[in-house]
């Protein structure tokens, strides 16, 4: 399996740390708590705070090992240069107007969002204000143009 880079900026990469910092601290400690008391309520078997706990535990566990993914794969974007440039990057803030007339404000960025690798994503990547582009969602294709590319305030 080919290891994707994850584009994100100080800001993001920072978000995503703190989410980490959280789960690991506080909310593990929280839950290892719990288990703990849902013990004292007697037979394991038939004990639904206890499974409820652990199943809550299961899904901490599985959100921490994504974050830690992510986090290994981040590769930080140069802010200064993107802001410097007039292409879609990540990180960029971009209007569209779709062909029904409907404008649209989308930030690149895969916290928090319009991921790079969604439909919509992938087919404003590189595109400059004036630029036409199709996106190949799951319910269709459909048209948009590029209004004005900027970086979030």
């Amino acid at each position: 399996m080919v290891e994707r880079a994850e584009h994100l900026t100080q800001a993001q990469k920072a978000e995503l740390e703190s989410e980490l910092a959280e789960l690991e601290g506080p909310k593990r400690a929280e839950i290892v708590e719990a288990i703990s008391t849902a013990r004292g309520f007697g037979d394991l078997s038939e004990n639904f705070e206890y499974h409820a706990a652990k199943n809550e535990q299961g899904l901490l566990e599985r959100r921490i090992t994504i974050l830690r993914d992510r986090l290994h794969r981040a590769v930080l974007v140069d802010e200064e240069a993107a802001a410097a440039s007039t292409v879609v990057a990540v990180g960029s803030r971009v209007t569209i107007e779709g062909d029904d007339g409907e404008t649209m404000d989308v930030e690149i960025s895969s916290v928090g969002g319009v991921s790079p690798e969604s439909p919509l994503g992938k087919a404003l990547m590189g595109t400059k204000a004036g630029d036409e582009v199709v996106v190949s969602a799951p319910q269709g294709e459909w048209r948009a143009k590029v209004l004005t590319v900027g970086r979030p305030s």
